[in-house]
């Protein structure tokens, strides 16, 4: 069927290399902030589950990282697999299909597959965020079913730019999760020129 699609936003998504190899995460960007030439990414991690884009701001190279991790963590196994040095990540986000009491009170034990995806994050210089309020992010259609908190974001630790990230659990619409939203400052470059 397709990736929905909208003028105001750029669609980042990785090609498909077989038959049952399509990408099941994208990355969109809204067009306000092209001018810092996003561009994808599948030199280090070419994988159905991860999605990355590369951009400039004051003329350094950042990349923001999106992962879906299926209930078999295969893209968290291929993370673990891949050893790879990537600085200056600004943020890995996804839904990561792991249940735990460090970020879901409603929760009461412990995954083995935490520490590997702390691992990962680690890799990336990358720490867990703790969203302004607590909400779940993904909704089950059963009323029978307790939400969930399966969607995470890592940040830089210690950023003046950023350091939290807010779900908003009013804005979903037809989706079973909410929307996050990360608010990171970039510099718009003023070029000059002389005569």
């Amino acid at each position: 069927m397709g990736v929905p699609n909208h003028p105001n936003w750029i669609t980042f998504l990785r090609n498909p290399t077989q038959v049952h190899d399509s990408p099941r995460v994208i990355i969109y960007i809204n067009i306000y902030i092209s001018f810092l030439c996003f561009s994808l990414c599948n030199d280090l991690f070419n994988h159905r589950d991860i999605s990355y884009v590369s951009f400039f701001n004051c003329s350094l190279i950042y990349y923001l990282i999106n992962v879906y991790s299926d209930l078999f963590q295969l893209a968290l196994k291929y993370f673990k697999n891949t050893e790879v040095d990537l600085n200056n990540v600004l943020i890995m986000t996804g839904d990561f299909n792991i249940r735990d009491n460090f970020w879901d009170s409603n929760f009461l034990y412990h995954s083995s597959y935490r520490n590997t995806l702390f691992d990962i994050a680690d890799s990336f210089h990358l720490e867990i965020s703790k969203p302004i309020e607590f909400f779940p992010t993904r909704y089950s259609n059963n009323v029978q079913d307790s939400n969930l908190v399966l969607d995470l974001v890592f940040l830089q630790p210690n950023s003046t730019k950023y350091d939290n990230h807010h779900i908003y659990s009013d804005w979903r619409l037809i989706s079973d999760h909410a929307p996050i939203t990360v608010d990171i400052l970039v510099v718009k470059e003023h070029i000059l020129t002389t005569k």
